[in-house]
């Protein structure tokens, strides 16, 4: 048993929803009429995707998350996904107000906003997934919450920040959780985060415009550098808004793995440890973006991201369209079938 569990298991949410009905759970409003609802067939698979579960809003407030996510609503979820074609959206915890920065309440608000997200995708069936938290950089916290969102509430996969504090996925002291990952195959869904070498550096200008593109790229290189690509070869890593700044330094890391620290450990090149991740088009889908990425992965590897509620799917929908680099096919792999790879389940 999870050492904080104080909530219901999957078999549970879904007896009480049956018993009780969806308002016992989130209130009553339009997405009462949304529940058991068939999703779109063969729609869009989101895998980037955002809540604000009450816990969290609680802790923090509503104004630390940022207006988009602190007035969150799974109303808000449903109609932004049927108004743009996507059947299922991942969900996961936006970084937003460093919402497990507190160790001392971070176990319980990964827990309770694991098991949120969990109501949601037993009372919206098809219509959401589970990408886990965990209370990083609390190992031992994290293991016992990984069993706990795998063997209970049926997770679809785990969701990591890029860093945490001064250590960036790859790092040594997470090689107990890679393991385990590893040993289960999880799907590792990565989002940026700011580490705390690098808040606030330019006056005026989020981390988010900046400083999240360089820590993804930074997480990207600690993983293939500091050999954790290799010793992992089953994580299947999903890297946020087209890895950052990755594809244009796309050349100074191939050159970097040919020189004689790095080259035993890549004997077919850089690129060929970066073509095995996949990697989201949110809030990267024009045509610069999608450009590089696509000439240093192959289509397959791209999977549809919008990053909501910060951004919406129809943008994300027209500007993948509009940015001249994909063709119909090439669109469709994006949109559905690439994902399937990471998430069969949703096949049916």
């Amino acid at each position: 048993m999870h050492p904080t569990r104080s909530g219901p298991s999957r078999r549970e949410f879904l007896t009480a929803v049956t018993a009780a009905g969806a308002g016992a759970l989130f209130g009553s409003g339009p997405a009462i009429a949304q529940r058991g609802a068939a999703p779109p067939r063969a729609g869009r698979i989101d895998v980037h995707s955002h809540v604000a579960p009450p816990s969290l809003v609680q802790a923090i407030g509503a104004q630390r998350l940022g207006g988009n996510l602190g007035t969150w609503t799974v109303e808000k979820s449903l109609s932004d996904m049927d108004g743009s074609g996507v059947s299922t959206s991942m969900i996961s915890i936006a970084p937003a107000g460093n919402p497990f920065g507190d160790p001392k309440t971070a176990v319980r608000l990964t827990h309770e906003s694991n098991e949120f997200i969990a109501r949601l995708v037993a009372d919206h069936p098809g219509r959401f997934g589970l990408f886990a938290s965990l209370p990083l950089p609390d190992v031992n916290a994290s293991l016992a919450e990984v069993a706990y969102a795998f063997d209970t509430l049926k997770a679809d996969g785990i969701a990591l920040f890029t860093s945490y504090g001064d250590k960036w996925l790859g790092d040594p002291i997470f090689n107990p959780l890679f393991e385990e990952l590893n040993r289960r195959r999880a799907v590792v869904y990565t989002h940026p985060n700011t580490a705390s070498c690098c808040g606030n550096l330019v006056p005026g200008i989020g981390e988010g415009i900046i400083e999240w593109g360089t820590d993804t790229t930074r997480a990207i290189a600690r993983i293939a550098f500091g050999g954790a690509a290799g010793r992992y070869p089953n994580l299947r890593l999903i890297f946020s808004h087209a890895g950052g700044t990755m594809p244009f330094l796309i050349e100074r890391f191939v050159n970097l793995a040919k020189t004689g620290q790095y080259a035993p450990q890549f004997p077919d090149g850089f690129s060929a440890v970066a073509r095995r991740f996949f990697y989201d088009t949110a809030q990267t889908s024009n045509p610069a973006a999608m450009s590089a990425l696509s000439k240093v992965v192959p289509i397959s590897q791209i999977v549809f991201g919008t990053d909501f509620p910060f951004r919406n799917a129809a943008e994300h929908v027209q500007g993948l369209k509009d940015c001249g680099v994909f063709s119909a096919a090439d669109l469709q792999a994006i949109d559905r079938s690439n994902a399937l790879m990471l998430l069969p389940r949703l096949r049916t």
